[in-house]
């Protein structure tokens, strides 16, 4: 099946130079994440370095790369143009300059952060106005618009709670709160945005790339009920004492993660393309990761080990569902947008290249393996503190990501 031109689809020059960025952004991060292997194979996560290096990876390249996908994917699934493309060229400016700054003052001096941050805010803002506005065109809304829109909500949290820490650093202001500022910026930017986010494209893209039709979407309303439910309880958990709160917290966001992943079964189970393309395959293969590790979480919250392992877990979470998810989706998108913008005309005119055609995927699949297994490599050595094993896993990831980003980069020579 051939892309098609919906005639809502944005200027390709406004996706790529978001998609462009963040592939820098995650060649830098992970430059930063080698030269302090040793610290975080110790244990010791909250250090200047890897706070610049964790805002390149988070901010600079999930989140640059969830704008831009939003920027093409959200006119496609809500059949609604954005509202203003010169204004996110200049949104893309402010963002990427801020989130530049930002991540050099974390390293250089945290205390000084607060301007370059409420630049990066101002940044995000101008992108949750964008996004209002193109929502607002939507003729109905759907439950896709809830996850999409409840998500941009999250990332305002995420944000807000960031430079709440800032202040909270320069000024000693709100110390008795920090930790429950600092666990909230990290469950509504991680598992809010970044899930919720992921979840409600995830239910336009899974049947586009799978073709599958005639699937239920009645499950997705207990996602969403379930998963908000989770997130609520959990963040109210940091500001409230007891114990039981978190716990139905996690238990409800592994509720929400569980009904997701049978969701998209049944749906993968209604597909008329029976051979899933490899990429596409690793995204699925993401949503098992992410729930097995949602069930990880919730174990190990009754055990005395969780603390100590709260660190591997949340960053196997990020590399083994946020990560992974992108990375298996960008290598549909990528190809998807170029494909469109250049030959969708030409169809009937002249002899094009098929879809794909567009991606090598016997560099990709490989590629996924390797990031795989590096990625579990450095789950082991930050949970056993193991210098060298983090060291050779986090070095193989680095490559890795500098391969898939050149591989991806290339679809634009085709």
């Amino acid at each position: 099946m051939l892309p098609q031109n919906l005639g809502s689809e944005t200027n390709i020059k406004l996706p790529f130079s978001f998609i462009f960025f963040s592939l820098l952004a995650l060649i830098l991060s992970q430059v930063i994440l080698i030269a302090n292997g040793q610290l975080m194979a110790g244990g010791i996560f909250r250090i200047p370095a890897i706070w610049s290096a964790a805002h390149l990876l988070i901010l600079g390249w999930a989140l640059m790369t969830a704008m831009g996908a939003m920027y093409q994917l959200v006119p496609v699934a809500f059949l609604t143009k954005i509202w203003n493309e010169k204004f996110g060229f200049v949104q893309f400016g402010v963002t990427a300059i801020g989130i530049v700054s930002f991540a050099a003052m974390l390293y250089w001096a945290p205390q000084k952060a607060i301007i370059p941050g409420i630049l990066t805010f101002l940044g995000i803002l101008m992108f949750l106005f964008q996004m209002l506005m193109t929502l607002k065109q939507q003729a109905k809304g759907t439950i896709l618009t809830a996850f999409v829109g409840t998500a941009l909500v999250c990332l305002f949290i995420t944000i807000s709670m960031g430079l709440t820490l800032i202040y909270c650093l320069k000024t000693g202001a709100g110390a008795s709160y920090y930790q429950s500022f600092f666990r909230t910026h990290l469950l509504m930017g991680i598992t809010g945005w970044f899930t919720l986010l992921i979840f409600g494209l995830s239910y336009k893209m899974v049947p586009m790339f799978s073709l599958a039709h005639g699937f239920p979407m009645g499950q997705a309303k207990y996602v969403f009920g379930l998963y908000l439910s989770g997130l609520v309880i959990t963040g109210l958990s940091f500001f409230i004492e007891g114990s039981f709160l978190v716990k139905l917290g996690f238990f409800l966001l592994l509720a929400g993660f569980s009904t997701f992943t049978y969701h998209i079964s049944i749906i993968i189970k209604k597909r008329l393309k029976k051979k899933l393309d490899k990429p596409f395959s690793f995204a699925l293969t993401a949503i098992l990761f992410g729930n097995i590790i949602h069930l990880a979480a919730f174990i190990l919250l009754w055990t005395n080990n969780f603390q100590n392992l709260i660190g591997p877990i949340l960053y196997s979470y990020l590399l083994l569902w946020i990560v992974l998810s992108i990375l298996g989706y960008l290598y549909k998108i990528v190809p998807f947008l170029w494909w469109t913008h250049k030959y969708s005309k030409e169809i009937g005119k002249q002899s094009v290249p098929a879809l794909k055609e567009m991606m090598n995927e016997k560099i990709a699949v490989p590629l996924f393996f390797l990031f795989i297994l590096s990625a579990i490599m450095v789950f082991f050595a930050l949970s056993f503190k193991v210098a060298i094993l983090f060291n050779v896993g986090q070095l193989i990831l680095s490559i890795v990501f500098i391969m898939m980003s050149i591989s991806i980069l290339s679809v634009i020579k085709k």
